[in-house]
């Protein structure tokens, strides 16, 4: 069973005096230490998450830079009305030995953030302390994801997220960070330890996910009949081709490889029943002795 307890939200209390530095440098007065409460959140990570997607070290290291000033709200509802806390400081976390699924040294991006100490914001506080709201995902923007088997983008490759290539599981990498939008309790987050949503436009992504599965599948079925109507050509060359092919390019060459395959492929007649009868010391030549 795979405990981890950094993937929780973790009340502070108070800030102290540098804290509190950090904090009155994104507010529009100065608070005191009295007027806010603070709490740490581990934001996400490097391991490979339920989406079969990871963020690559760098892209980390970027987001923390982002994060600094990005509200949090509720369930990734964006509005005014939902905005609880802010981020004032992150950092990612790591070299404690701790290993990804896939053996790699884990590091996690660590938030700091803030509330302000206000009766409709009291049984907040009280849910972080009680436990309560404990899983937190970021709502952010990456500029491409890579596919882990062939370091091309994924939408591209001709390699499934989830599925297994000569002993490794295809998953995307998150590679460079281009904003960070905003980092949400949720109920049940994408990653294992913390939870992400990798884009502000997710439901785009969810859509856009079906046509690239659409295309992948149309370029694996293009490979596959080209290879066999023309096995000289190789995989290889087959692949690359197939994976600069839009839909109509591809439906047009199934259509013509698949012709050609069950030209090659068709059942031979063993029996012929033709109008011209073969004589029949012809027909019976194989069985006279």
């Amino acid at each position: 069973m795979e405990i981890c307890k950094d993937a929780v939200v973790k009340g502070i209390g108070a800030p102290d005096e540098s804290e509190l530095a950090l904090i009155n440098a994104l507010a529009r007065r100065e608070l005191e230490a009295d007027e806010v409460y603070t709490f740490a959140l581990r934001l996400c990570d490097n391991d490979i998450d339920r989406d079969f997607e990871r963020f690559d070290d760098g892209t980390l290291d970027e987001l923390a830079t982002m994060f600094v000033g990005v509200s949090g709200v509720f369930d990734h509802q964006w509005s005014a009305r939902g905005q609880t806390a802010r981020i004032y400081r992150a950092e990612v976390v790591g070299g404690d030995g701790t290993l990804t699924a896939d053996g790699r040294p884990c590091r996690f991006l660590k938030g700091w953030a803030y509330m302000m100490r206000t009766e409709e914001n009291a049984s907040l506080i009280a849910e972080i302390d009680g436990g309560i709201k404990r899983e937190v995902s970021v709502g952010c923007e990456v500029k491409q994801v890579i596919c882990s088997v062939c370091g091309r983008p994924l939408e591209e490759c001709p390699h499934e997220k989830g599925e297994e290539y000569g002993g490794q599981v295809c998953h995307g990498v998150l590679t460079g960070a281009a904003d960070a939008y905003e980092w949400s309790f949720v109920a049940v987050p994408a990653q294992r330890r913390a939870g992400v949503i990798k884009s502000a436009g997710r439901r785009l992504e969810d859509e856009a996910r079906l046509g690239r599965k659409y295309l992948k599948s149309l370029r694996h079925e293009m490979v596959r009949l080209a290879g066999i109507a023309e096995p000289e050509a190789g995989h290889a060359l087959l692949e690359k081709v197939a994976g600069k092919l839009d839909e109509e390019e591809l439906l047009g060459l199934i259509k013509v490889y698949r012709e050609k395959a069950d030209r090659l492929l068709g059942p031979q007649v063993q029996l012929s029943y033709g109008k011209d009868a073969v004589p029949r010391e012809i027909a019976d030549g194989a069985f006279l002795i």
